[in-house]
């Protein structure tokens, strides 16, 4: 994997504006990992595609993060600061092929959830709406079932008594922990304690987005004024853009 030129960066934006959040991250990688398949990136596990967009991220804006809580108790706005290096579960590892549960008679071989689950899942909001819940989580584990049998013969998931399902659920959440990011936070104003879920795919590419429209806004001062094409501007070290900037009547820009 291979941090990003604002040229490339541009150019990733650009293609996942009319993308969903799975197929944007997707996008994302494809753009840092040139040499791997795009059909191997899809079937990373969510998890390790994730830890790659941490650090993706970092390369990008650095290690410190800014985010914005609610309080669910008294509705207190919160500023959360913390770093990469918080929420990383573990390094990236090889993509774990297959996982095995024996318990109550039942063998189950499953695999992780990668993007090709939730993009297929995304399809089925349509048809069982985004509120059932408990449909959506069926259908993501069905797809990740590979064999169960019961007694030595085989079945299906329709026949797994709850309390397996519950330790598959477990053991796919043990195995793979940075797809389920949850920071511990407590109000200061009125003591309330909760764990919030920090999902980066939208972190990050709500950041890419402000960061996008701001470059794209120093591309069109300094062609305006200085005649040079996009690429040469996006070539340009942030600092010396921004001296540029800085010289040109009525620019108001962030640094």
């Amino acid at each position: 994997m291979q941090a990003l030129s604002a040229f490339e960066l541009l150019g990733a934006w650009e293609r996942g504006l009319t993308q969903e959040p799975v197929q944007r991250a997707l996008t994302l990688l494809s753009a840092a990992c040139p040499d791997t398949p795009p059909d191997a990136l899809a079937r990373l596990s969510i998890g390790q595609r994730d830890a790659r967009l941490l650090t993706l991220r970092e390369w990008t804006f650095g290690p410190q993060l800014v985010s914005i809580a609610t309080c669910p108790d008294c509705d207190e706005r919160l500023e959360l600061a913390f770093a990469v290096a918080d929420i990383r579960a573990f390094p990236e590892a090889e993509t774990v092929e297959t996982l095995s549960l024996s318990m109550n008679d039942h063998e189950v071989c499953f695999r992780l959830l990668n993007s090709l689950d939730m993009i297929a899942i995304a399809r089925n909001k349509a048809l069982v709406g985004d509120n059932d819940v408990a449909e959506l989580g069926r259908l993501l584990l069905e797809r990740c079932l590979l064999t169960i049998r019961q007694g030595g013969q085989e079945t299906t998931g329709d026949h797994l008594p709850s309390n397996v399902i519950d330790a598959v659920v477990e053991r796919m959440a043990q195995a793979d922990p940075q797809a389920d990011v949850q920071l511990a936070l407590v109000c200061p104003k009125c003591g309330y304690e909760w764990l919030s879920a920090f999902d980066i795919v939208p972190f990050f590419w709500s950041e890419i987005n402000v960061w996008a429209y701001r470059t794209l806004r120093e591309v069109h001062v300094l062609a305006s004024a200085y005649g040079w094409s996009e690429i040469d501007i996006l070539a340009t070290s942030p600092w010396r853009r921004q001296l540029y900037l800085s010289w040109q009547d009525g620019y108001r820009g962030t640094r």
